[in-house]
């Protein structure tokens, strides 16, 4: 079995273990990522954080994906929805972008959600994708055990499969495209 395989199939296990202590969110790293999130003006994703923290007791250790402020202004999200969209962007697991650079083109990692799967797509730091989300702005959260990168667009999983269909082996994927149309 080669190193990628041996490395996936490591950081799935860990992530199946980190999945089932759920507990309370720690006041103090929340805290910290929202500090860190507004100081690169990622203040609406960080007001979502603070709505879901008032309403939700369950966390796991989290990376976030955020979108900016002008991708998050387009949507219509209702409260109850709010655990369900940050989740969705959300991998159980905090992972600088050093760790997430160590994913190959075609690896899938599990979302907040069970059973839904977010691809990773990687040809370095300043093409990396989550699904159809650039990663723009890496490792924004650095004060908490909370990680989270900046991306250019909400997370979509529509040509992403579930993760009982999935084929942990690491395979050409298809590329995303950029928003110009054009193949990256």
């Amino acid at each position: 079995m080669g190193f990628p395989y041996l490395f996936i199939l490591f950081f799935l296990f860990r992530v199946t273990e980190s999945q089932s202590t759920v507990h309370a969110f720690n006041r103090t790293d929340l805290h910290a990522a929202i500090v860190d999130m507004r100081s690169k003006a990622y203040y609406g994703f960080a007001i979502l954080l603070q709505m879901m923290n008032e309403t939700s007791q369950a966390n796991w250790d989290l990376t976030f994906f955020m979108p900016n402020d002008r991708d998050l202004s387009k949507l219509s999200l209702s409260a109850d929805h709010i655990e369900d969209f940050l989740l969705r962007h959300s991998i159980p697991m905090p992972l600088n972008f050093n760790d997430l650079a160590h994913f190959p083109t075609g690896t899938f990692v599990p979302s907040g959600i069970p059973n839904r799967m977010i691809r990773i797509y990687n040809r370095g730091r300043g093409y990396f994708f989550v699904n159809n989300a650039q990663v723009t702005a890496p490792n924004i959260c650095l004060n908490s055990l909370i990680k989270c990168h900046g991306i250019d667009a909400v997370i979509e999983y529509d040509n992403v499969p579930h993760s009982e269909n999935v084929d942990m082996h690491p395979a050409v994927a298809t590329e995303p495209v950029n928003k110009s149309g054009a193949d990256l």
